[in-house]
């Protein structure tokens, strides 16, 4: 008896031939029951009197080996990557063809995204679902990123091209935030403050990089560009869907790579600008901090938004309104929600639909070069504000701040208070700064929210 476990290159054929079998028996059927009317659709096939050649009974046309085979091919990946040619428009509305090569190259990058997330830890949360939005949105035929059924297009029209999903996020960290650390210490919000000279400085040099043959930003586009240096992910979105939504693709994938990249980019920043004594500074305990001081605080912020700068107060009202049902203490269960089930969700749909704008034709271009270094600048910018200002502040201060924690002011809560930590202990074990880098990290995502409602307020 033949003993199949004994002969698996056997069974391999025998599988082989049993699909090929089943593909070509079952696509018989499907020929044959095409209507006339999708065989009136094909009128450069009939003669003079009107019979497609080569066809049957009910004038339908044969299959043959040949034309099965080709048209397989012709619909893979691999086919389209080499031969695939789509005319497409850019952000500013001009056709132009996008080539296969380039859609191969986006998937490239797709996945290189997802290795950063999952193989080195990079805001797995963020960069994950982003790498399969763009992966997703360049497979050939798949269309998931076409209107108005496409799979990407409905998450990107619900929530990613308007403030809905941004707004929802600022709930979740708003319940997720303790804003302690900065009561208990207020001078840290100057910190805070600080890393916003990133944001505004940015905006300079973008306006001197007009000068250069082939760039031209608008105000509103420089706005959507320099925010990036808060390095707040869902205030980019916001702000760029306001101002200058064909940027929005380019700008939110900036801003949430620097997010992810914050290990990477501020440590050799925090080293450069400081000695070993002033890393070493060690900071007294933080005071206890009320409950009654946390209830009251997200109100009087938000009534001073409101007040002052309304333009920013759907930003800082959500952010607010997540932190009062957490300190509140009598809605445990939307607290939850919001740290839990809601905010993961909308980060998976809002990761999907930041991916899925990554295209040829709106990534595969000097403008798109130009926002990514200058994004980078804004957030070096931004870093080393953060760490001068700390140091200056330490002139006229009895008690001296550890100026690692100025870094913190950029708004990757709590990655940024993470690596001040982290280069805090290189020089000295002992010396934990991470909760008092907590208060400018968390006054940096209020200070960004201001500077997306004042460029709202001036320019939108």
């Amino acid at each position: 008896m033949l003993n199949l476990k004994k002969n698996p290159v056997l069974v391999t054929k025998i599988v082989l031939f049993l699909v090929v079998g089943a593909l070509v028996f079952s696509f018989i059927p499907r020929v044959k029951a095409q209507s006339s009317a999708a065989a009136d659709e094909l009128p450069s096939f009939r003669n003079l009197d009107g019979i497609i050649p080569n066809s049957g009974p009910d004038n339908i046309p044969r299959i043959t080996f040949g034309s099965f085979a080709r048209n397989i091919l012709q619909t893979t990946g691999i086919y389209a990557f080499f031969t695939d040619v789509i005319q497409k428009e850019t952000p500013g509305g001009q056709p132009i063809p996008v080539f296969g090569w380039q859609e191969c190259l986006m998937v490239i990058v797709g996945f290189v995204v997802i290795w950063l997330g999952a193989a080195r830890n990079f805001e797995p949360l963020l960069l994950i679902p982003i790498g399969f939005g763009i992966v997703f949105v360049n497979i050939p035929f798949a269309a998931m990123g076409d209107g108005p059924h496409g799979f990407l297009h409905i998450i990107y029209e619900s929530g990613v091209g308007n403030e809905f999903f941004p707004l929802i996020i600022f709930m979740g960290i708003g319940a997720m935030t303790d804003f302690g650390p900065l009561i208990a210490n207020p001078k840290t919000a100057l910190l805070g403050a600080a890393a916003q000279f990133g944001v505004f400085g940015t905006l300079f040099g973008i306006s001197v990089a007009n000068y250069l043959p082939g760039v031209a930003f608008n105000l509103k586009e420089a706005c959507s560009v320099a925010i990036i240096g808060g390095a707040d992910g869902p205030t980019t979105i916001y702000i760029a869907a306001k101002l200058a939504p064909h940027l929005l693709a380019t700008v939110a994938v900036a801003a949430y790579s620097y997010m992810a990249l914050v290990p990477l980019i501020q440590p050799p920043i925090m080293r450069a600008l400081t000695s070993k004594k002033e890393r070493m500074i060690k900071m007294r305990q933080l005071r206890y901090v009320s409950k009654v001081e946390k209830i009251l605080f997200p109100i009087v912020v938000f009534l001073l938004a409101l007040l002052i700068i309304p333009s920013a107060a759907a930003l800082i009202g959500c952010l607010m309104f997540g932190n009062f049902i957490r300190e509140c203490g009598v809605v445990e269960r939307l607290s939850n929600t919001m740290q839990n089930e809601l905010i993961n969700i909308v980060t998976i749909f809002l990761s999907l639909g930041v991916g899925s704008q990554m295209t040829p034709e709106r990534f595969l271009n000097a403008q798109s070069l130009i926002i990514v270094v200058m994004g980078l600048l804004a957030f070096a910018i931004a870093t080393a504000s953060g760490v001068l200002v700390a140091k200056f502040m330490n002139l006229f201060l009895k008690e001296k701040i550890n100026p690692l924690i100025g870094s913190a002011g950029v708004s990757a809560v709590p990655m940024a208070a993470r690596v001040s930590n982290r280069v805090g202990l290189e020089d000295d074990p002992g010396n934990f700064v991470l909760m008092h880098a907590m208060g400018p990290n968390v006054a940096g995502v209020i200070g960004t929210a201001i500077a997306a409602g004042v460029m709202i307020a001036v320019y939108g």
